[in-house]
């Protein structure tokens, strides 16, 4: 496994009009991977395929040290914890009775550790969860993935719809989670600024294609932001330009640092810069 907690080469998944893929990624231990694209891109796609929750098409996965379609799989599910952008619990439970549910679903399930993420959380146990706040819904999943002593936590968009404060709590819980010895989060947002705080690795997921798995801090080394007047712009060289924008008083593009002639003033790209760069098909 090479320390890896998730491996994936050459994963397709068809669906009548969307194609996935072909990926290759590579979650360590101990780190966090950002999962970025457009609603549509396959970001949960690629987590239930992680899970086998559907077949993939081609290609292999492996959780764990273990192919996710082999009959050991189902044992290390064990050590992954979910948690998706829509809960799947009954709207009548409450979370005293939630716990009680996932004791008999996971071996590992430690009641102790859930009644102090409840407490941490400030989650009422008696509260159906239909009168949940959509930050109380996503801090109850969170709690439960949290509470059987998960190796891997998959997060599809957990921090989506929250405000600002409740979002960095959550991320925190997070960044603290990859860090304990073997472990590793996977998380997928469309909030790029998330994914910027907390994320060692970052995969761009456009229209079904992997258009970058990079190294976060090596990709912000890598790009920057060229502001220019156009004349300028027509001298640069062609492959330090990724995509430019042409406006009437001048021109911004995302440039290769290291390409670019020393005269010119490059700022440093933020992540969400740089996705917003290269989602541009065209380069304009």
């Amino acid at each position: 496994m090479d320390n890896n907690v998730v491996e994936i080469k050459g994963l397709r998944k068809h669906y009548g009009g969307f194609e996935l893929g072909s990926l290759d990624l590579e979650l360590p231990a101990g780190c966090v991977l950002g999962l970025v694209g457009e609603n549509g891109a396959g970001k949960s796609t690629t987590i239930r395929l992680i899970m086998d929750a559907v077949s993939r098409d081609a290609g292999q996965i492996t959780v764990l040290g273990v192919d996710n379609q082999s009959p050991e799989f189902p044992a290390i599910k064990e050590d992954i914890g979910v948690v998706l952008d829509e809960t799947c619990v009954p709207e009548v439970i409450t979370a005293r009775q939630l716990g009680k549910v996932m004791a008999g679903i996971y071996k590992n399930w430690d009641q102790a550790v859930y009644e102090g993420w409840l407490d941490k959380f400030q989650l009422p146990r008696n509260k159906k969860f239909k009168d949940y706040s959509r930050g109380m819904t996503m801090k109850l999943g969170i709690a439960a993935a949290l509470s059987h002593h998960a190796k891997l936590l998959l997060l599809d968009e957990a921090t989506s719809g929250l405000d600002p404060m409740v979002r960095d709590e959550l991320l925190d819980v997070f960044a603290d989670f990859a860090v304990e010895d073997g472990h590793a989060v996977l998380l997928s947002s469309h909030i790029v600024s998330d994914l910027e705080k907390i994320c060692d690795y970052i995969a761009f997921l456009h229209k079904g294609k992997l258009a970058l798995y990079e190294e976060k801090d090596a990709l912000l080394d890598r790009y920057g932001i060229l502001k220019c007047t156009k004349e300028q712009a027509r001298n640069i060289p062609s492959e330090a330009v990724h995509s430019m924008r042409l406006g009437a008083y001048g021109a911004e593009a995302l440039v290769e640092r290291d390409c670019m002639p020393g005269d010119l003033l490059v700022e440093r790209a933020t992540l969400e810069d740089i996705i917003l760069y290269l989602s541009k098909e065209d380069g304009q």
